[in-house]
């Protein structure tokens, strides 16, 4: 089971955790790369008003038996059972006490009225390489969440530096919990670069040593997200062989998989196939069926075939986020094979009519190892840029790509190729793709958790860290709960609590958490019911969800009357295979 980090088991320890500055510190990367070490930035003070709390706090804990009391909730486990009437006693960042609690807290919250839950978890984040810049995560807390387990498209740095990015995680601090994946297309662009060839058995042996190396500094398992290049390039045969490294060491396959339109069967049985034998278990990351001529079709059939796989055995499970709309890069509608050498080489054919021709072709006709997107989105008219990263192209923003197109008196894929090509950066856009009945079905299926597929914002109110204005960054664990619980009446509202808690926490092999329990460590959500909404739309992104009250990570309260207080109480969620230094081991022998 993954190791529980540094922990905090003395009031003397948390009060001094919580009176460190907030430090700020630079970090870059992209799916399937790395730049290297993070450079550190100057510190930032502490807000007076936080540290003057974290001073109170101090003082009132050397006379109160509890750090935390919340009074009078309507209490949750997690595990899918109805809400208790109960106290609930915290004490040194875990549960003490859940009942009748006669004694004080050093901090006392009347939760009347209110629901009690365990800290929800995101399945699917996108924080990497934001937390060590702004460890604050305030979009993810002020929805609730509590833990974000990242990694799609891998760490933001190499694996041999995975140890120091999560050391200078815990040094800087962080409000969240947070765990990632190591990427195997980190592994695969190490030794082959941007090349689409197949590596060698010598090759195929230093990917493993790379995967390996991950697994022993803490990543939680192997991820691949097989619609982009280089790791598109990957076969079946290459991510079985290299996820057996990750295998060895107790990893999670978890992949964003080849097909999620009329090959999503197919796609769904090739990541259950890698686990099944490299011998690990599988999480589907975002479950969609992105095709409107097999709505209310594929879900069912996804349903069939990963029922069948866990009848045999194997330990396979999806996360996904609660919007008709995704999310991802506009270079998505270029076929695969065009991106062989990397991005230079890519603009390079870009460049050229006559490849122009073939590409425009190929969106038509489809291409071999590409999954069609504009297919997908059902044309042109289903693909919104909201992020042109080019001030001369920001006029399109928000708009269609039939209507820029239009405007741009050219042919749809023609401006969407200038469009990727003058970018400043990864272009983004919406992806109009699902239908509503399809996520109702999928939420029912007792496999399937919550992640959100977004990053935290470098600073509220603003786009996430991916630099893609989608609501799922504000609003998608609240709209869980708040649109198909009481709106839909699609899940109930132990069934929805337990998606975001006691099942990712179980899934993750998240010791003592996802849980309200004597012993394990005190995440909490106080919600109130009634005004719980998600605000976030896709005109206004950004908007912070209503009706969430209070959360607590690790026992120390992080959102205070909805708002963040400045502590970062936050643990780094290391996975079963890490190997710790001798200094490391020393350390957490002293805590």
């Amino acid at each position: 089971m993954p190791q529980s980090p540094c922990r905090p088991c003395s009031a003397l320890l948390a009060a001094t955790r919580l009176a460190a500055a907030l430090v700020l510190f630079g970090c870059a990367s992209a799916p399937g790369t790395s730049t290297g070490a993070p450079a550190p930035a100057p510190a930032a003070a502490a807000p007076e008003s936080v540290s003057t709390a974290r001073a109170a706090q101090a003082d009132s804990t050397r006379s109160a038996p509890y750090d935390v009391v919340i009074r009078n909730g309507r209490v949750f486990d997690g595990a899918g059972n109805p809400w208790i009437r109960a106290d609930v006693a915290i004490r040194d960042g875990r549960f003490i006490k859940i009942g009748k609690v006669e004694r004080r807290g050093a901090r006392e919250i009347d939760a009347s009225g209110k629901y009690v839950s365990p800290g929800w978890i995101d399945m699917m984040d996108q924080s990497g390489s934001v937390l060590p810049r702004n460890g604050l995560a305030e979009n993810k807390l002020r929805m609730g969440v509590t833990t974000a387990i990242g990694g799609e498209g891998g760490t933001p740095v190499p694996a041999g530096e995975i140890a120091d990015y999560f050391a200078t995680l815990e040094s800087q601090g962080i409000s969240i919990n947070f765990g990632s994946y190591y990427s195997e297309t980190q592994a695969r662009v190490a030794v082959l670069g941007r090349s689409s060839r197949a590596p060698d058995a010598a090759e195929l042996e230093r990917m493993r040593a790379i995967v390996d190396t991950a697994m022993m500094s803490g990543a939680m398992g192997m991820t691949t997200a097989l619609i982009y290049p280089p790791s598109s390039y990957a076969t079946t045969e290459e991510l079985i062989e290299v996820g057996k490294a990750a295998a060895r060491r107790g990893g999670i396959y978890a992949s964003h998989i080849r097909d999620e339109g009329k090959g999503l069967v197919g796609a769904v049985s090739e990541a259950i196939e890698v686990g099944e034998k490299a011998g690990m278990p599988v999480e589907i990351f975002h479950l969609k069926a992105a095709y409107r001529p097999g709505w209310g079709i594929l879900m069912d059939s996804v349903k069939q075939v990963v029922d069948a796989a866990r009848a045999r055995g194997v330990d396979v499970a999806a996360d996904m986020y609660v919007y008709t709309a995704g999310g991802t890069g506009l270079e998505a509608v270029i076929p695969s094979w065009a991106f062989d050498g990397g991005t230079d080489s890519l603009r390079t054919r870009l460049a050229d009519p006559a490849i122009r021709a073939r590409l425009k072709r190929e969106i038509q006709t489809g291409s071999p190892g590409w999954w069609n997107i504009v297919e997908a989105a059902g044309g042109w008219n289903g693909i919104v840029l909201v992020n042109a990263r080019n001030p001369e192209n920001a006029k399109y923003e928000n708009k269609s790509l039939a209507e820029i197109a239009k405007l741009m008196g050219k042919e749809p894929a023609d401006a969407a190729f200038d469009l990727v090509s003058e970018g400043k950066g990864r272009v983004m856009a919406l992806y109009y793709m699902m239908g509503e009945p399809d996520i109702e079905r999928a939420l029912q299926f007792p496999w399937t958790s919550i992640g959100s597929d977004a990053g935290a914002a470098m600073k509220a109110g603003e786009q996430d860290g991916l630099g893609l204005p989608h609501p799922r960054s504000y609003g998608n664990a609240v709209r869980v709960i708040s649109h198909y619980v009481k709106d839909r009446h699609v899940l109930t509202l132990p069934e929805a609590i337990r998606k975001m808690t006691s099942w990712p926490a179980t899934r993750m092999r998240l010791a003592n958490r996802g849980t309200i329990e004597e012993g394990n460590w005190a995440d909490v959500t106080i919600f109130d019911l009634d005004s719980l909404e998600d605000r976030a739309t896709y005109d206004e992104p950004t908007l912070f969800p209503t009706g969430i009250d209070w959360v607590l990570v690790n026992g120390v309260v992080v959102i205070d009357h909805g708002q963040h207080t400045g502590a970062k109480p936050g643990q780094v969620l290391y996975g079963p295979g890490r190997v710790e230094t001798r200094k490391q081991a020393a350390e957490s022998r002293q805590q």
